[in-house]
């Protein structure tokens, strides 16, 4: 609530001195006025065209992910597309770690959005899903433009083949974008924790690019294959890959492993609980004390037989609590098709496969989207 301080001055004064200054100072008001106006639309501008670096010209590009605006695959990438100097790029990425929430939004909740420092892009950080980062993104109410050329879901520390479809956020945030009428890409590392290192990222932009170059181009052109949105895993390490390869979805997934946690490694919980037991503990003695307060006001004490109400009670919390972790175990990947994701990114290729909406991929959708990366391939990439 917006308080006013009261004036200190007679009115009459007060009157006198506005008076005195409406009449000697009121040009001179005005063209500081206009002077100030002209100053801060100038000052806006430039700031907006320096921070937004919204050339009309350019296609704009908006970059997304699952695990948060400062995971390096999401910052590297940003970097390389800024530095071709070709696009508009925009950033909507969550806050923290959102890889395994799936196509999930947040409702009934309000989400906080933040200016995200990213040199080149005008870039945000969101507090919910990815999911909820491109339908803001694309809603019209968050950036200047009303409709990106290609959204880019990525890159992810983490291969999503097979089931992981379901589970992972950077597919989600492409998803998502198809959803809304926008083609988009979602990429991901084989990230292994034994192998892979900080620097794989970096190669994976770089063996993106080409791929991302040419499906901007033919955006443009109208030969993109709608319908459906591109799911681009790299192997472990990029360098050594072995090229693009069409695949399809294939129906693995790790082994969901779900490990009980004993409760003394587990003390948030029982903290908490503490916490709120005390408060109300406290505001029992709050009401208690009210009653008795306002008895001895009133020159009277309860009778015997009056039940003195405590407000804000908490009762202990008796029932048993138990704790468990999710983790993913890999499992053998038994499978000769040559032509699934998981079996070409295990041989050294990048997978690329389409992805519908539905549930099963229509046929003229595969061939479209075959043949379009098969030019692609075929007629040689653009660095």
């Amino acid at each position: 609530m917006t308080t006013m301080k009261k004036n200190m001055f007679p009115p009459g004064l007060v009157n006198n001195l506005q008076d005195v200054l409406s009449k000697k100072g009121a040009n001179k008001n005005e063209q500081k006025q206009q002077k100030d106006d002209d100053s801060t639309e100038t000052s806006t501008s430039s700031s907006s065209t320096a921070g937004n670096e919204n050339d009309s010209s350019k296609p704009v590009v908006l970059v997304t992910n699952g695990e948060g605006v400062d995971s390096l695959g999401l910052v590297y990438l940003v970097q390389a597309l800024v530095g071709l100097g070709l696009y508009n790029v925009n950033v909507c990425a969550p806050h923290s770690d959102k890889s395994a929430s799936g196509h999930s939004l947040t409702v009934r909740e309000t989400i906080t959005v933040t200016q995200a420092e990213i040199e080149g892009a005008t870039a945000y950080e969101v507090t919910g899903t990815t999911v909820d980062c491109v339908s803001l993104a694309l809603s019209g109410a968050l950036f200047s433009w009303t409709k990106p050329l290609l959204v880019i879901s990525g890159i992810n520390r983490g291969s999503s083949c097979g089931h992981h479809m379901f589970h992972s956020g950077v597919i989600a945030g492409a998803r998502e974008a198809l959803i809304s009428g926008v083609p988009s890409l979602s990429i991901s590392l084989n990230w292994k924790r034994e192998e892979s290192q900080e620097s794989d990222f970096k190669d994976a932009v770089a063996v993106s690019l080409p791929l991302i170059n040419a499906a901007l181009r033919d955006i443009e052109k109208g030969v993109f294959p709608k319908s459906c949105f591109l799911s681009i895993e790299i192997p472990t390490s990029p360098k050594a890959n072995k090229g693009f390869k069409l695949t399809k979805q294939s129906m693995w997934r790790s082994t969901p492993c779900w490990q009980a946690v004993p409760a003394n490694r587990n003390p948030s919980a029982p903290h908490f609980m503490g916490n709120q037991q005390s408060l109300g503990l406290q505001l029992a003695q709050l009401g208690r004390d009210a009653s008795a307060a306002g008895a001895a006001r009133r020159g009277t004490t309860p009778r015997n037989n009056e039940e003195v109400e405590s407000v804000g009670a908490a009762k202990p919390d008796t029932k048993a609590k138990k704790y468990f972790r999710l983790e993913f175990l890999d499992k053998e990947r038994e499978a000769t098709d040559e032509e699934l994701d998981f079996k070409a990114l295990g041989n050294g290729f990048i997978a690329v496969t389409p992805v519908s909406v539905s549930l099963q991929l229509e046929s003229d959708i595969q061939t479209a989207a075959s043949s379009w990366i098969s030019g692609v391939l075929s007629g040689g990439v653009e660095e």
